[in-house]
């Protein structure tokens, strides 16, 4: 992604887009050389779906690791947003279930049911750069538009599932979580979650500040390194 911002601010290019290995996701860096993410893309599609009246529920699909600026956006647009386990199949199902016409991963993993119902990095690299002709503005204030709050992500090791089991439910874990959502207030958030693939707790935690969020989730990764 460094060499992708570099070439565009050098190139004075409007978009620079990134995919994955096997392209089912994409990422973009804006005229300014800033990221953009897939909540933000969610976002930037989700209401010009809506606004076409092509946003059905209106509602948008992501999962629980989607950003609070997200929610913050979609809420303050008229939109609503529902909140799946990690991956892109909880999202598909969701979608399929309840007819929703776009979700997606804040790796970049979006899925459009008009069009597929898979995730697609080129499909969705066409749905932005329709967006953006369309809309004559720069990608800076399409997909900027969407707030991104700092987010910590820290990984804690643990035995087996049966210690994923018995953190999760440990009082000491749920009243450390309580307090730092009680200090966060509405300008935080907090997750704990075992892995699904790997041996890990991870705790995950936004707020306005990337010290206020390193802290909040140090303190919570410190007390699960000791259940």
């Amino acid at each position: 992604m460094e060499d992708l911002k570099a070439a565009v601010v050098k190139g004075g290019y409007d978009l620079g887009l990134a995919y994955d290995g096997d392209a089912d996701r994409c990422l973009a860096v804006d005229e300014k050389g800033e990221d953009i993410d897939g909540d933000q893309i969610m976002a930037a599609c989700g209401l010009d779906m809506l606004h076409k009246g092509k946003l059905s529920g209106e509602t948008v699909v992501a999962t629980v690791m989607s950003n609070l600026g997200l929610h913050q956006f979609v809420k303050e647009h008229g939109m609503k947003l529902e909140c799946t386990n990690v991956g892109d199949r909880n999202v598909l199902e969701r979608m399929l279930e309840k007819g929703y016409a776009i979700g997606g991963e804040q790796s970049g993993h979006m899925i459009f049911l008009e069009h597929a119902t898979t995730g697609d990095g080129e499909l969705t690299a066409l749905q932005m750069l329709a967006l953006l002709k369309e809309s004559g503005k720069k990608a800076s204030e399409v997909f900027g538009a969407c707030p991104r709050y700092p987010q910590v992500l820290i990984n804690i090791p643990v035995a087996n599932n049966d210690a994923k089991k018995a953190i999760m439910a440990s009082g000491a874990l749920a009243q450390a979580v309580a307090g730092e959502e009680e200090k966060l207030g509405d300008d935080g958030r907090v997750l704990v979650r075992p892995s699904g693939t790997e041996a890990l707790m991870r705790v995950m935690v936004e707020a306005k500040t990337e010290q206020t969020a390193q802290e909040a989730a140090q303190r919570l990764a410190d007390l699960i390194a000791k259940l």
